[in-house]
């Protein structure tokens, strides 16, 4: 999503097109700091925010590097849902995944 918004706000994009990206984000960020804190490494959060805020300059640093990052993010997205797949296919246990909601997250990769 970091990759998206920043993409659309390089080139100028009306705002309407990636209004939803900022809320995804904010939602991810929230996510991953319940994760953290009941995980016990909330010490790690500085570690995580300084590279997402890096992450977000270093992208518009040259052109090359947004235009690169936005054509990998489906091979980048595509691969982490096989490597899921992979630690499905190992463990033998699909927790709390169901059929649907993988078919509907490989067609959206796809």
């Amino acid at each position: 999503f970091l990759v998206f918004l920043k993409y659309q706000i390089y080139y100028g994009y009306p705002l309407q097109t990636y209004l939803e990206y900022p809320i995804l984000i904010a939602q991810d960020v929230v996510l991953f700091l319940f994760i953290l804190h009941f995980s016990g490494n909330m010490k790690q959060a500085l570690l995580y925010t300084v590279t997402f805020v890096g992450g977000w300059y270093m992208l518009t640093l040259q052109k090359w590097i947004i235009d690169l990052a936005m054509n990998l993010c489906t091979l980048i997205s595509a691969a982490s849902k096989f490597a899921q797949l992979q630690c499905l296919w190992q463990t033998k246990d699909s927790g709390q995944a169901s059929a649907l909601t993988w078919s509907m997250s490989a067609y959206t990769c796809a």
